[in-house]
């Protein structure tokens, strides 16, 4: 859209009382990798690692029943298999005293097999969050975030090991994509929680069948660079034969603006949640702090993003981190309001997020003056604008925040 002069750029800072200070991104205390031409390195494609054994959750129900028959029982065991692990949350044999005595080991064995192994977990004071550190098979590291709120329990699931998108301001793409998760290392995070919550472990109950509600896929990765099995997983979690049975409403999947996968995650025909980390509204900015602007500008993500709304009638949020200084001018603000606006009415929500930095980092959140003069003049100009209530923060479990450090790393060889 024809930009006016009250939308263009912000002044460069002088030094004067007044003047519009931008503060630039760069990355801290880490290198940003960068190719042949010095543009900051984008990791599409995952590295070959060995792959994850082959899990009852990468199949599909019939694929199930033909693997129990591989392994000498009948095609109906399969099903048995789906309902203690889909519903009673165990890949142990040992409670599985319907299956056969004989047998039951190398079937358990060959549909269940380990995934994930618990590192380390911390929790907030009040019970209520739950930060996991997850060792994968072949030593990978990822992370996972379960929150309790009033009325539904939200995981934050990791989709890689790592990331290839490589924004100066996230802690996850500072180590780069180590590879991509399974679909069922996918799953696997929300039956170990479930498993937790029914164990009651997480904060104070509500009620005697709980289990994860609400699943953001806003953990380490982009989802949208592992579509197949982000996509087979999040079809797993809603089948109600033969997975979780969740609501598809109940699954936000994120992403820096892959346009080309949002145009396709369009025509799946289901009705997840979809989020759009945007950041700036201005492609200056936006190259810099989110380095797969490069290929697909502002204005082409917003389109497919509105595409989404069209085709499937649920409502885009855009996710939007507030950082002092950097993106939070109020004429960025009337940018972002005058480009959602250009799409029509009614079709997007913003959720700005202050700033969660990482520790010693030299960024630092918004102002609360900021913030509310942004959110004021979206909400003014007719955008629904909320603030994001950002959970796990004293245990780094908050957006942005979940990387595997040295630390982690020792933990984990002892794991």
């Amino acid at each position: 859209m024809p930009e006016t002069p009250s939308t263009t750029r912000a002044p460069e800072p002088r030094g004067t009382a007044g003047a519009v200070r931008q503060v630039r991104p760069r990355t801290e205390g880490w290198q940003q990798a960068k190719d042949e031409t010095g543009r900051p390195l984008l990791q599409f494609a995952s590295p070959k690692r060995g792959k994850p054994p082959v899990h009852l959750a990468d199949l599909t129900a019939e694929q199930r029943v033909e693997k129990a028959k591989e392994l000498g029982l009948p095609g109906f065991r399969a099903k048995q298999l789906e309902k203690h692990y889909f519903e009673h949350y165990t890949s142990d044999a040992a409670r599985m005293t319907d299956l056969p005595k004989d047998g039951r080991d190398e079937l358990v064995a060959g549909l269940l097999p380990t995934l994930l192994t618990e590192v380390r977990r911390l929790q907030t004071d009040d019970g209520n969050t739950i930060k996991f550190l997850w060792k994968l098979h072949d030593g990978a590291l990822v992370e996972s975030v379960l929150m309790r709120y009033p009325g539904r329990i939200t995981l934050c699931v990791s989709s890689q090991a790592g990331c290839g998108m490589n924004c100066p301001f996230c802690a996850t793409g500072q180590a780069g994509l180590t590879r991509n998760m399974s679909a069922a290392e996918i799953v696997e995070q929300i039956v170990r929680a479930n498993a937790l919550i029914r164990a009651g472990e997480l904060g104070e109950a509500e009620h005697a069948d709980e289990r994860v509600t609400n699943i953001v896929f806003m953990g380490m990765g982009e989802p949208l660079a592992n579509y197949a099995r982000v996509m087979h997983a999040v079809r797993v979690m809603t089948d109600k034969q033969h997975g979780l049975g969740m609501s598809a409403r109940g699954i936000t999947i994120s992403t820096v603006g892959l346009a080309p996968a949002i145009r396709k995650l369009t025509d799946e025909g289901i009705p997840v949640t979809f989020a759009l980390s945007l950041h700036a509204p201005d492609d200056e900015l936006r190259d810099e702090m989110i380095p797969v602007n490069s290929r697909w500008k502002v204005d082409e993500v917003l389109d497919a993003a509105r595409g989404y709304y069209e085709k499937t009638g649920r409502r885009v949020s855009i996710e939007y981190a507030l950082i002092r200084d950097m993106n939070d001018h109020p004429w960025r603000a009337v940018m972002l309001a005058e480009k959602l606006n250009a799409r029509g009415r009614g079709w997007v929500h913003v959720n700005p997020i202050p700033l969660n930095p990482t520790p010693g980092s030299v960024w630092d959140a918004s102002t609360k003056a900021a913030q509310n003069e942004f959110v004021r003049i979206l909400n003014d100009a007719g955008i629904p604008t909320t603030i994001r209530d950002t959970r796990g923060k004293e245990i780094d479990g908050a957006c942005g925040q979940l990387v595997a450090t040295e630390e982690d790393e020792r933990a984990a060889a002892n794991a």
